[in-house]
């Protein structure tokens, strides 16, 4: 590690996430806590890009979280406690089992309020063993990894199954699913996405000049410029999009498939509308989740509006444009 160079601490007690079962496909007959945190560390791909940085292991215990005691407790809050106060470390990952994670989240979220108080612990487990055949922990581990490298992010929380819990809601409501984890009424605090932390809020947006011209354009009564919305669906073709077009139309949002799909007949009319000046963007038409840019796609994404505030979007963005 180079000097000055912030590292993240994970911190290995047990659980499922570190179990081995007989059967690669037996993910309830397993031993939790048989995997070492090290050999954890070093089955997941792609972890050091996710922390940006050197990673060091330590094992702290090596439980089944059923049998978590005050103990193991107080021996994690101790190195926590420490890490957290070296300016070397960026965050903490602590691997845990599933049984009683959210009470050793909420226990630290306590006693940690000053220590955690501008920097992040994660905590992440499994609901199936490290042998299984399709384990959730190396991707909870390089989300929970992630997270914690997050510039600007503090506290105590538990990531699992794509989702990021706070440590006052978290409660795990499932058995045996891999999704096992929920907030209840108040939901999850945000989601990772491809290495990525995509927050449930959204800050208070800052007043633009585009959002002002917009604005003066609707006080002088300016045209409204036309924007329609077009449905990705099995059998879609370009009909429809050549005949907007045909009409006058200056915008297009997709409701697409997916993470932003749409059929190759309706891409093919898309391109062709947007070759002749149209503005197109795609949204998804799934109610959950958001369209995630990827290099080489071939129309902008929406920011995570749904279709028809994108539209809204589109068409003040068209306004404010207007000569």
């Amino acid at each position: 590690m180079q000097v000055g160079e912030q590292q993240i601490v994970v911190l290995g007690t047990g659980g499922t996430i570190a179990g081995k079962a007989a059967q690669p496909g037996d993910n309830i007959g397993y031993r939790a806590g048989q995997v070492g945190v090290e050999q954890l560390l070093e089955a997941v791909p792609g972890l050091a890009g996710a922390a940006r940085g050197p990673i060091v292991a330590e094992q702290v215990a090596q439980i089944d979280s059923k049998d978590m005691d005050f103990a193991v407790w107080r021996t994690l809050a101790l190195r926590c406690q420490a890490h957290l106060e070296d300016p070397q470390v960026r965050g903490i990952v602590i691997t845990h089992g599933t049984d009683t994670v959210e009470e050793t989240a909420w226990f630290l979220h306590c006693v940690l309020a000053a220590s955690a108080a501008h920097k992040p612990v994660v905590l992440t487990c499994a609901m199936r063993p490290a042998t299984a055949l399709t384990p959730d922990g190396p991707q909870n581990l390089l989300d929970a990894v992630a997270l914690a490298a997050t510039p600007g992010v503090q506290g105590v929380f538990v990531v699992a199954a794509g989702a990021v819990h706070g440590a006052r809601h978290v409660q795990k409501v499932h058995s045996y699913r891999v999704d096992a984890f929920s907030s209840g009424d108040a939901g999850p605090l945000g989601w990772m996405e491809e290495g990525a932390v995509r927050w449930a809020w959204e800050m208070p947006l800052e007043p633009t000049g585009s959002a002002q011209a917009a604005m003066e354009k609707i006080v002088n009564g300016a045209p409204w410029p036309r924007v329609d919305i077009v449905l990705n669906h099995a059998g879609a073709d370009g009909v429809v999009v050549d005949a907007l077009v045909a009409s006058g139309t200056q915008g297009i949002v997709v409701a697409a498939t997916g993470n932003g799909t749409m059929h190759h007949a309706l891409q093919a009319a898309l391109e062709r509308a947007q070759a002749a000046g149209v503005q197109v963007r795609v949204a998804t038409r799934c109610l959950l989740g958001q369209v995630l840019p990827k290099p080489g796609d071939p129309f902008p994404d929406t920011r995570g509006l749904g279709p028809v505030k994108a539209r809204v979007a589109l068409l003040l963005e068209l306004l404010a444009a207007q000569k």
